[in-house]
């Protein structure tokens, strides 16, 4: 008989997470609570870093990594504003605090005496409402952070909110690179082309199956997809879907269903998984707040090619929603992001148990 679980008691029973058969699932660590974001710092002979953003009590934390085990995690930064978003260049950890990105310098040297943060820009929207930022760092250099919009729905400033913006890591030449992106919580660039995509979260209120969540990829800087106009590729919105028809924006490559909370994604570029696996997409399924019956909870794996044609979506880990016979439900964890480790395993943080999942194959 597996024991009642809360949150407190750190991961769920592991028993209960299933997998595609010869993959393998463990705790790396339970030492992160609330932990969101995640970001691969230096590594050698199997050993570094792994950054962890969080919403909890503003706390931002590196644990030290050693093969499959987690000696050490570290406390790097307390007390900013949701930081949610951590992207490691160049010897410092950028950290996304809703209306700032500050830097932990020289941060891999430094794990049991942090520096302070540094800001690097303070120009973002004060707004709490979509206002956590996941952020990384494309094949180009620059920082890229999204700007969710500050409602659930509403037609907000394009150049300010609602998008998707870069800059160089001193903060300078801000630009937008995709508009009509309601809450990005993930993107990725494919490894053959470059290209970004991202998960977007469709708005609330429009009942239990709609709109989808959805899977994007910006052909060209600067395209729009749809938000607050048209949801998932060919739904008008009812209050500002008669100002512009869903043919003017760009559709979804992958519509991910309704309220799942689709947050972290990765490109899998590793070389444990067996080779149908490279360069498919995993996506971290929060779940729904607000659906009568619970979706998401899960990591799903998505194959599509490189120019998004093709996606086929199947569950990868799932179990973190649990019902019994008599329908009532059960969470255990919410999978917040992804990360592909150097070995080829697949990191997934969950912020409801505050656990760190490795997903290894074979062995």
């Amino acid at each position: 008989m597996v024991a009642a679980w809360t949150a407190a008691a750190g991961a769920p029973p592991m028993e209960r997470l299933k997998l595609p058969p010869g993959f393998r699932i463990e705790v790396l660590t339970d030492q992160v609570p609330g932990a969101r974001g995640l970001a691969l710092g230096d590594f050698a002979g199997g050993k570094g870093v792994v950054y962890v953003g969080s919403r909890s009590e503003g706390k931002v934390y590196g644990v030290e990594v050693d093969g499959v085990r987690a000696p050490r995690v570290h406390v790097l930064a307390s007390g900013l504003e949701q930081p949610v978003g951590v992207a490691y260049r160049n010897g410092s950890l950028f950290v996304s605090a809703v209306s700032r990105i500050v830097a932990l310098d020289d941060v891999a040297r430094r794990l049991a005496d942090p520096p302070p943060p540094r800001v690097v820009s303070g120009s973002f929207p004060t707004e709490r409402h979509h206002g956590w930022k996941f952020i990384a760092f494309g094949p180009d250099g620059w920082l890229y952070v999204p700007v969710g919009a500050p409602c659930n729905i509403c037609e907000p400033d394009p150049e300010r909110y609602a998008n998707i913006q870069r800059m160089r890591p001193d903060g300078s030449a801000v630009e937008v690179v995709a508009r009509g992106v309601r809450n990005t919580v993930g993107f990725d660039w494919h490894p053959a082309d470059g290209r970004l995509w991202f998960t977007d979260n469709g708005r609330d209120m429009l009942g239990d199956d709609l709109p989808s969540d959805e899977l994007n990829r910006v052909a060209r800087p600067g395209e729009h997809f749809g938000y607050p106009y048209c949801h998932q590729g060919d739904l008008p919105d009812p209050d500002f879907g008669r100002k512009q028809r869903c043919e003017a924006f760009v559709p979804p490559v992958a519509r991910l269903g309704a309220h799942v909370a689709a947050l972290g994604m990765r490109f899998y570029t590793g070389s444990m998984f067996p080779a149908a696996y490279r360069n498919n997409i995993f996506i971290a399924e929060h779940g729904s707040w607000n659906r009568s019956r619970k979706s998401g909870y899960r990591v799903v794996r998505v194959e599509v090619d490189a120019a998004g044609r093709q996606a086929q979506q199947t569950v990868f880990v799932d179990g973190w929603l649990q019902v019994d016979a008599l329908g009532r439900e059960r969470v255990l964890g919410r999978p917040a992001d992804v990360l592909v480790m150097p070995d080829g395993a697949l990191l997934i943080s969950d912020d409801l148990a505050g656990v760190i999942y490795r997903v290894s194959h074979g062995g």
